[in-house]
């Protein structure tokens, strides 16, 4: 049976994606979702159970080393066929360096790094010839002072998705980046984001465009999808003008 892993599942941009996967992806037969809040988590799959769609809620926290361990023993009870692997689950708190407290930064790396790097270790012998992973990275994956952690983790993503996807060529899976800008969503409040004056000017990326976007970019097989011309424009400018400068310019 065709599967589809989505993490971060329950809100925001990951909501989205469990909104929209099937019309991208009609051959998918079921879903897992994957989140921490059981509540969401159950709602979500009786909208998709509703619509013909098997789904399996898998309420674990990805900070947590125990959910891989959970989630690798899922896959070798059920056999799943990954069509499509969404990593999607991630963090990010505004703050300088000593001042932010040591939780909220070891956070940001425990999911948006060890999480993506396990969950898609753990799936990618589950996957077969035309299976797909799609990374959420940022248009912040370049040096962002008072996010710099955040903005490091993002740069590990994109990095990763380049070299996966060479990877993981010979197997016919293909790998996707997508390096949003800021979105309104929870994410920018639990992190504290929305009280960066930049942020406030900077055009925001509406999270169904993007979601939508994404999915049809990881069909396609590309590497690095960015939504919107000025966050295109902006990665072309980052990979030309020198880090010391680019991290003047992107002070938040």
């Amino acid at each position: 049976m065709k599967t589809a892993v989505i993490t971060g599942a329950s809100s925001g941009l990951g909501r989205e994606f469990v909104r929209q996967f099937y019309s991208v992806f009609p051959e998918i037969e079921r879903v897992w979702l994957i989140a921490r809040r059981t509540d969401r988590l159950q709602e979500l799959a009786e909208q998709l159970e509703e619509k013909g769609i098997s789904t399996l809620a898998l309420p674990l926290d990805l900070c947590d080393t125990m959910s891989f361990t959970a989630y690798q023993e899922h896959l070798v009870e059920e056999q799943p066929e990954i069509a499509l692997l969404v990593n999607n689950a991630g963090c990010g708190y505004l703050g300088n360096i000593g001042e932010i407290d040591t939780v909220s930064q070891t956070r940001m790396i425990d999911l948006n790094l060890r999480a993506l790097t396990a969950i898609t270790n753990l799936s990618v012998p589950y996957m077969d010839k035309g299976s797909r992973i799609l990374n959420v990275s940022s248009i912040a994956s370049f040096p962002t002072p008072r996010m710099t952690v955040y903005s490091a983790t993002k740069a590990y993503v994109s990095a990763y998705t380049i070299g996966a996807a060479e990877e993981l060529k010979a197997k016919g899976i293909t790998v996707t980046a997508v390096c949003p800008g800021p979105m309104a969503t929870e994410f920018l409040a639990v992190g504290h984001v929305v009280d960066s004056r930049p942020f406030e000017l900077l055009p925001y990326c509406d999270q169904v465009q993007v979601a939508g976007g994404a999915l049809r970019a990881a069909r396609a097989g590309q590497t690095i999808y960015t939504p919107r011309l000025f966050y295109k424009f902006y990665r072309l400018l980052a990979k030309l003008t020198p880090a010391k400068l680019m991290v003047k310019l992107t002070k938040t």
